[in-house]
């Protein structure tokens, strides 16, 4: 994927509507320095010096989901206790839905508290539930759902093994899904995956793969078929199974596969890596993303992750700047129409004048560059809205373009005039420019004012036309002749 589409992914985000359900616990992380053994046992003694309280288990899903500027709502089942008390204080001010969140006053609110010297994890202490919930409050979570799950674009399933997730909870996760058409994705754990049957993707690791397939992982080959038990035993639609420093590799009902390289860099802590890839690839999913897109931009996500030290979250901005490294300048430039809108937008309220132009701009010459550089003096910001490749086609013949789109709006972005670069589909820009509202139309001097698409647009709220004369004799037909000429 591109830059630009996956700034359009997170776009959308808002207006996505995610259920996170499963093991709601505390990640305590006590920091200190780690300098001397105690006289009283042969342990060190860690003096601390800065302590940490974050949402752990399904609560670093949610976490993430916000990060990435969901609509979040849980159903899990916690104690009724002072854990649980920190629990729910730990949600304030993210705006997520507590209404399937129910308190049990016999049960413990699961806390694991991780002592870091040094940056090294010396000890982790767990206090915790493992029993399944009791019948009262499993009613609860099924009644939850049943009453709410159609307003929910995707269901998130973050299973630690601690009791909230009984069969009979994720039956009825995987059927609802399944009626309602709302993709359903597990993070799943123990030896029996039978419970997970239904499910629209899992997302184990390799050696959960390799526990619920009972099949050693060695290879391609063994990988492959230990994914096909998961599909064809458990009704999946699919099956992501993430293999550390070898990435990650998509298995489909329909025999589709994609293997996913990681992408070099150090690692200093896996911990909620798994959250990361869960919460990215439901949020493409449910953004229509296909699978195989999806895994692509949760493996990005999962690489920022285990770069940073304990239970984090990845935000839009790092996963868009990691997607558009390879083109660092002219990437940033290029932008779907809808994310685009919103920046000019917020430009205009700073009172800054946009220019728009459009055109085909196919094998780039000095003629276009002195248009460009002219229009640019219109005003604050250059917008260009470029012909898709299908819309060349249509005007100018099957021949062309000689350049694909993309190409070509990379070279028009890596001018230093320009500042944005849209592409469009359509046979004339009146779309973009009934979006994008620029305050200055510009064409070339072979137009008149009357044959300029979206003067009355622009005219109708104070703007104008501005014609620019091209540099005479310089044009893409000329520099075609001249090559079929051999000239």
């Amino acid at each position: 994927m591109e830059r630009k589409d996956i700034e359009s992914l997170f776009t959308r985000a808002k207006d996505i509507r995610a259920l996170v359900i499963g093991d709601l616990m505390l990640d305590e992380y006590l920091w200190g320095k780690a300098e001397r053994i105690s006289p009283e046992a042969p342990v060190q003694v860690v003096d601390v010096t800065r302590e940490d309280l974050r949402l752990g288990g399904a609560g670093n899903v949610v976490n993430n989901l916000v990060a990435l500027g969901c609509q979040v709502a849980v159903c899990s089942v916690i104690g009724g206790d002072e854990n649980g008390s920190h629990l729910r204080h730990a949600f304030t001010g993210k705006g997520v839905d507590l209404n399937g969140v129910f308190e049990d006053p016999l049960r413990l609110t699961s806390k694991k508290t991780r002592v870091i010297a040094a940056n090294q994890q010396i000890v982790r202490i767990d206090r915790e539930s493992r029993d399944e919930i009791s019948l009262l409050f499993e009613e609860k979570v099924l009644d939850f759902l049943a009453a709410e799950a159609y307003r929910f674009n995707v269901i998130l399933v973050s299973d630690y093994l601690k009791g909230v997730l009984t069969p009979r909870v994720l039956e009825a996760v995987c059927a609802t899904g399944r009626r309602l058409g709302i993709p359903v994705v597990i993070d799943p754990k123990g030896n029996d995956y039978g419970k997970y049957r239904g499910a629209t993707m899992l997302t184990p690791n390799r050696k959960e793969a390799e526990t619920a397939s009972r099949i050693a992982i060695r290879d391609v080959e063994s990988l492959t078929k230990a994914a096909g038990l998961l599909l064809e035993g458990l009704e999946l639609d699919a099956v992501l199974i993430t293999r550390s420093e070898e990435g990650m590799s998509l298995f489909k009902r329909d025999g589709k596969t994609v293997h996913i390289p990681t992408v070099a860099r150090e690692v200093y802590d896996v911990t909620g890596a798994g959250d990361t890839v869960l919460s990215v690839l439901s949020l493409c999913l449910a953004c229509g993303l296909e699978p195989g897109e999806a895994a692509r931009v949760a493996n990005v996500a999962a690489g920022i992750a285990v770069g940073k030290l304990g239970t984090s979250t990845v935000s839009p901005g790092e996963i868009i700047a990691e997607i558009g490294h390879g083109h660092q300048d002219s990437d940033a430039k290029i932008k779907n129409l809808d994310v685009l809108a919103s920046m000019v937008a917020a430009e205009r309220e700073k009172g800054k004048r946009l220019v728009f132009t459009n055109g085909c701009f196919d094998l780039l010459h000095v003629g276009h560059v002195k248009y460009l550089q002219k229009a640019r003096t219109f005003g604050d910001l250059l917008v260009i809205g470029l012909n898709s490749d299908a819309s060349v086609r249509r005007l100018k013949g099957e021949s062309r373009p000689l350049i694909e789109e993309s190409e070509r709006a990379h070279i028009l972005a890596a001018l230093d005039c320009v500042d944005y670069v849209v592409i469009f589909d359509e046979d004339t820009p009146l779309r973009l420019i009934n979006t994008l509202r620029p305050q200055v139309l510009v064409k070339g001097g072979d137009y008149t004012p009357e044959r300029v698409v979206g003067k009355e647009v622009v005219e109708s709220y104070g703007g104008r036309v501005e014609l620019v004369t091209f540099v005479d004799g310089k044009s893409t037909t000329n520099i075609i002749d001249k090559i079929r000429k051999g000239a």
